[in-house]
């Protein structure tokens, strides 16, 4: 029946009793098949790591407009990572870069949790947070 169709015979579920077979155009099913993929592809977001860097003699202008630019990434689904760099003498104050990031925590409670609390690598202090 498949000759006379000028279709192919696919088996469809080789271990079912007795075998299922469909007629069918063989090549245009893997070609249906490709495109699905390749939609399912690109309809998926890849989440990114957005950084800000700031620093602890950061303004408070400066500030709300590092928080707006974190709003923006956390909307488009994104990660952000808050990186804090100590200089100098300010190594021996890090309880003050704690309370900056402290202050990030509170302005974007509303759109973002903590995926990473603070924590010192070295000279820096990161956090990540993730959109809610």
């Amino acid at each position: 029946m498949a000759e006379e169709a000028g279709l192919d015979l696919v088996e469809v579920s080789p271990k079912a009793k007795p075998p299922v077979c469909r007629i069918m155009d063989y090549g245009k099913h893997l070609y249906e098949q490709k495109k699905a993929e390749k939609k399912q592809k690109k309809a998926q977001k890849q989440t990114e790591v957005k950084g800000i860097r700031i620093s602890l003699r950061i303004g408070e202008h400066d500030m709300q407009t590092k928080i707006k630019q974190a709003k923006k990434f956390l909307e488009d689904g994104n990660l952000v990572k808050f990186s804090l760099i100590f200089k100098g003498r300010e190594h021996a104050h890090t309880e003050l870069g704690y309370e900056k990031f402290d202050k990030f925590v509170d302005e974007l409670k509303d759109v973002a949790t903590i995926d990473t609390a603070p924590k010192k690598q070295g000279s820096k202090l990161m956090m990540i947070m993730a959109p809610k």
